[in-house]
């Protein structure tokens, strides 16, 4: 889908301020749909596993890396609302801490806070993902194989179970969540997300 020639893209007015909290299991597609909205909306994506694998190459052990990651997230998010910009958060939200502290940080500055969950029940295809895509060092590279610097007794935990548990029970607002089937592919949801953002801005719920 060209995103210049989208007629919702095209309609999305520029003055809008929005924080994004995309959200979904990994292999989901919530980055890649996180990025055609950073690109859809003129935002600044906040890529997560970046950061934290920034960390960890520089020698740091992988839960304080992630400590590291969310604290400068949330320090990079900040300064670029202050400079007028609408943020997309590409990280886990499996904490009600991450949903605080977006939703915190968009009321302190009066800008839209939407969540947006992709949702693939599937963990056989999230498996599939996972396998086949060009991982960043903090991610894992399948259901059952977690990031590199992931210790030994988090090895042995259940992972299968994990993301059963994730996928039924994620951490989400209770209410105003936009929820997208990404089972064939993030690309097909953006349009959907697009519309849905411009809707609930109208009142019309």
């Amino acid at each position: 889908m060209s995103l210049q020639s989208n007629s919702t893209v095209n309609a999305m007015p520029a003055q809008r301020k929005l924080v994004i909290q995309m959200s979904g299991v990994p292999g989901s597609g919530k980055s890649t749909l996180g990025k055609l909205l950073g690109q859809a909306i003129d935002a600044i994506v906040i890529d997560h596993d970046l950061l934290r694998s920034f960390f960890l190459d520089n020698n740091n052990p992988f839960d304080q890396s992630a400590k590291q990651a969310y604290s400068l997230q949330w320090l990079l998010a900040e300064d670029l609302i202050k400079q007028g910009r609408s943020v997309v958060f590409d990280s886990t939200c499996n904490y009600q801490e991450t949903l605080d502290r977006g939703s915190a940080l968009a009321k302190q500055y009066d800008y839209e806070y939407k969540y947006v969950e992709c949702k693939v029940n599937d963990v056989d295809l999230l498996d599939l993902r996972l396998q086949t895509r060009v991982s960043l060092r903090s991610q894992r590279t399948g259901v059952n194989k977690p990031p590199v610097d992931v210790t030994e007794a988090r090895h042995n935990e259940d992972y299968r179970v994990m993301f059963q548990k994730w996928i039924e029970k994620p951490v989400r607002p209770t209410s105003g969540a936009i929820f997208v089937d990404s089972t064939n592919g993030p690309e097909n949801c953006l349009e959907d997300v697009l519309n849905r953002i411009q809707f609930e801005k109208l009142g019309q719920h």
